[in-house]
């Protein structure tokens, strides 16, 4: 047994850090509330490596032959969102993020032949101007709609969930609600602002296939419209949603980020994404959609490895958010 004073500090189940969270937990009167992704450990992509070409697979001539990555999301839309490269930045929403780092993404994005998302809140005007193709997310609060701004898009996403919070509406903090980024969303500025869990326009897949139809009405049926899941059910969540007639559907893994969440439903809740891109796959596969409707996967991708090993896995593009605010010299010391 130890000697030491504090018997409890040492026991495995009660960790110092653990005897600290309850300590906040018990002076805050109420949950943890904070950003960025997942501490715990789980499956990631460094735990695959790649086979690559010897005998019975040809090799690429990396000096002499290209290795083509044009991207198509939503082939069967009658205008598909054509990307230079497999990779473009997921949703991101003005007030998580600064205006001058949504505008500068914006720019790296066109200048690599890719696209950014509006994220939660509407329209930067900048950020449109500066992207050559940009995503409009629609989300349950509707903070920011504005059909106008709809028509201006290259595709809409369906907002219906996020990787490091499966079932949770989104939150952000009063700290980041400006004066501007409350005009925005016409709601007061300096308080917390939450997007509820669930949609009021819909309840289940056919009310959310009659909403789909609605939004291609709105688009002159032109632009992709893609569905956004956080990972809990895969399998069985897409196979569902394939039948709301989309073009596009993104997996957000577990590995997500976000500005905001709950410290418990960030560690314990979700699917990590090399389980989750398979799950989705197979569900492509079963009902026959690979190759009619996309497949986006995103969370903890960090460079171009990650992305390589999730197309392998099956996904036909992945997005990118936190290593893209880590390249502006987000928490750089």
């Amino acid at each position: 047994m130890p000697r030491n004073k504090s018997l409890l500090g040492q026991s495995f189940i009660f960790k110092p850090e653990v005897i600290d969270d309850i300590h906040i937990k018990a002076e805050l009167g109420r949950y943890r509330m904070r950003g960025m992704s997942l501490f715990k450990n789980i499956p990631t992509w460094d735990d695959l490596t790649f086979l690559p070409g010897t005998l019975t697979r040809f090799v690429i001539e990396g000096y002499r032959e290209k290795c083509l990555t044009k991207t198509i999301i939503g082939p069967n839309a009658k205008r598909p969102l054509e990307l230079d490269i497999p990779i473009y930045i997921t949703g991101m929403s003005f007030g998580a993020l600064s205006y001058e780092a949504k505008t500068a993404l914006a720019r790296g994005a066109t200048m690599a032949g890719t696209a950014t998302c509006s994220g939660e809140g509407g329209m930067i005007p900048d950020e449109r101007r500066y992207s050559s193709k940009w995503l409009y997310q629609c989300i349950q609060s509707r903070y920011g709609f504005n059909p106008h701004h709809l028509r201006l898009a290259d595709a809409c996403e369906f907002f219906i969930g996020q990787g490091c919070k499966v079932g949770l509406g989104g939150h952000l903090m009063g700290q980041k609600v400006t004066d501007q980024v409350a005009e925005m969303r016409s709601l007061p500025a300096g308080i917390d602002q939450r997007s509820p869990a669930r949609h009021p326009d819909w309840l289940g897949p056919d009310d959310l296939s009659l909403k789909i139809n609605e939004i291609r009405e709105a688009t002159d049926g032109q632009i992709p419209i893609q569905l956004k899941l956080g990972s809990a059910r895969v399998y069985d969540d897409v196979r569902m949603a394939l039948k709301t007639n989309p073009d596009s559907i993104y997996i957000d893994g577990m590995e997500g980020s976000t500005g905001a969440g709950p410290h418990l439903a960030t560690e314990e809740t979700g699917v990590p994404g090399i389980a989750a891109i398979r799950q989705a796959r197979k569900a492509f596969d079963d009902l026959g959609y690979t190759g009619k409707i996309s497949l986006v996967y995103a969370g903890g991708i960090r460079n171009g490895a990650d992305v390589a090993k999730a197309i392998a896995l099956g996904a036909d593009a992945v997005a990118i958010g936190h290593s893209a605010m880590m390249a502006l010299n987000c928490n750089k010391d």
